[in-house]
């Protein structure tokens, strides 16, 4: 007897494995998301209806015969059709089961084509009972195996003789049982693992999304920032004026201008220029970075003789402003060309650089904390003059602090360099030649931090 029921467990679960490969293939199917979102249209209902129901066909038909019954998964495709689409694909599904079996009388029609209808009704309030969705795994293999208790007792309270309906029973629940549980098992995992790639694909979805807008709103920014750089430096003879920033992101914190540019005349011969770094990076940077523009730009236009009573009552503004502890170092100065001389304003940059014509250096000290730290801060002004074949620039950390790939920084002494061999240039070609000497050092190694740059010549 247990060799017979095990050859019939083997056959079942043969059975069982290529009823699997035509789940697999249906939960592939296009139309198989609508059944995963729980609102199949009735065209899709009438294919899962034929599919199970044929399933249910090709269950009874590959059974095993004994004893006068047959050993099958005929339950199998309502169960699992009620399962997936609901009642009416449950019911649709075992009434064409039901109909086939009905076809093959036996002393047990009765009970196994009412067991057949039932699966699929019974499946699919389950369906319905979890919110129109597959059940957990343990769940559908529970019902399954529930399923077909029930199915032996309608044998044994409907089938007559009765002694016949329970040698039956008794030869032929264990493997039906065990081969049903593991069909409902199997196509338990597929539609699980179909929800979690549907699951995963959609959080894929949306964070490209996510990202493609994130990049949309940085690209305006970027385009925004943009604008508050000047295309063109104001020029005022004898001096030559040349800027550019790169930025290490979208959008960054540093910043240059020219005063007055588009706004209002300090007097034919003298020109504002400054140059900062707020700290940080991205798009909080770039916010502070605005904030500080339009505060030091208003504020110098307003103290036009005073540099530095315009840092200072900038500093003040900024100071109150920010909450976020952010600070920005800047450079202000006053070119007046009347006597080549510069009255600047150091408020914690770095110390901006002048080239002699013979490739002597200086710098131009600090004379101020940095702008934004504390609010009754005080800055002193100096002077400077830049006589004919002088060189004055003035940078950002991102340029001495540049790094290629063995982590070595570009430093202040090969900018002297750089300075050095072109400071007979032009002021634009020395400032593409000495951001290229920053970018042939760096190679391969990314960007860290922004990196800004102006050049004045005195001619």
């Amino acid at each position: 007897m247990a060799g017979t029921i095990l050859t019939s467990l083997v056959l079942l679960l043969q059975l069982t494995c290529v009823i699997a490969v035509v789940a697999y293939l249906l939960t592939r199917r296009r139309f198989f998301l609508e059944v995963l979102e729980g609102h199949p249209a009735a065209r899709t209902r009438l294919i899962l209806i034929g599919v199970f129901g044929a399933l249910s066909i090709y269950g009874t038909v590959g059974g095993v015969e004994f004893m006068g019954g047959i050993i099958n998964v005929r339950d199998l495709g309502p169960m699992v059709g009620g399962l997936v689409g609901g009642p009416v694909v449950g019911v649709g599904a075992g009434l064409i089961g039901a109909l086939y079996r009905a076809g093959l009388g036996g002393f047990s029609v009765v009970p196994c084509v009412l067991a057949t209808i039932i699966a699929g009704l019974l499946g699919g309030l389950v369906w319905r009972a979890y919110g129109r969705r597959f059940p957990p795994t343990v769940v559908a293999v529970s019902f399954a195996v529930l399923m077909e208790g029930l199915h032996m007792l309608l044998v044994l309270a409907l089938a007559r003789p009765f002694e016949e309906a329970f040698a039956l029973v008794n030869s032929v629940a264990l493997p039906v049982i065990l081969a049903n549980a593991a069909g409902v098992c199997i196509f338990a995992v597929f539609i699980h693992t179909l929800e979690n790639e549907c699951r995963v694909q959609a959080e894929r979805d949306g964070l490209i999304r996510e990202m493609e807008r994130k990049n949309t709103e940085l690209a305006i920014a970027a385009e925004i920032q943009q604008s508050f750089l000047p295309d063109t430096l104001p020029q005022v003879a004898p001096f030559e004026i040349a800027a550019r920033s790169i930025m290490a992101r979208e959008v960054g914190g540093d910043f240059f201008d020219a005063i007055p540019f588009e706004v209002m005349h300090m007097g034919p011969d003298r020109l504002g220029i400054f140059i900062a770094d707020v700290s940080g990076k991205g798009i909080p940077a770039a916010l502070f970075m605005a904030l500080s523009r339009i505060v030091v730009r208003v504020n110098a236009i307003w103290h036009q003789q005073q540099p530095a009573e315009a840092i200072r009552d900038a500093n003040a503004i900024i100071t109150a402003d920010s909450t976020s502890g952010m600070f920005v170092t800047l450079f202000y100065g006053v070119l007046d060309a009347r006597d080549r001389s510069l009255t600047y304003v150091n408020a914690g940059h770095n110390p901006p650089l002048v080239c002699a014509p013979d490739g002597s250096f200086s710098e131009l000290p600090t004379t101020g904390m940095a702008i934004g730290a504390v609010p009754d801060a005080a800055y002193g002004a100096d002077t400077a003059v830049l006589g004919p074949g002088n060189v004055l620039v003035l940078y950002t950390d991102g340029i001495t602090e540049a790094e290629n790939a063995a982590q070595e920084m570009f430093g202040e002494g090969r900018l002297r360099e750089a300075i050095a061999g072109v400071r007979t240039l032009p002021a634009e070609a020395m400032v593409a030649a000495i951001l290229e000497a920053v970018r042939a050092f760096s190679g391969s190694a990314p960007q860290s931090d922004d990196i800004t740059l102006m050049v004045i010549r005195s001619v």
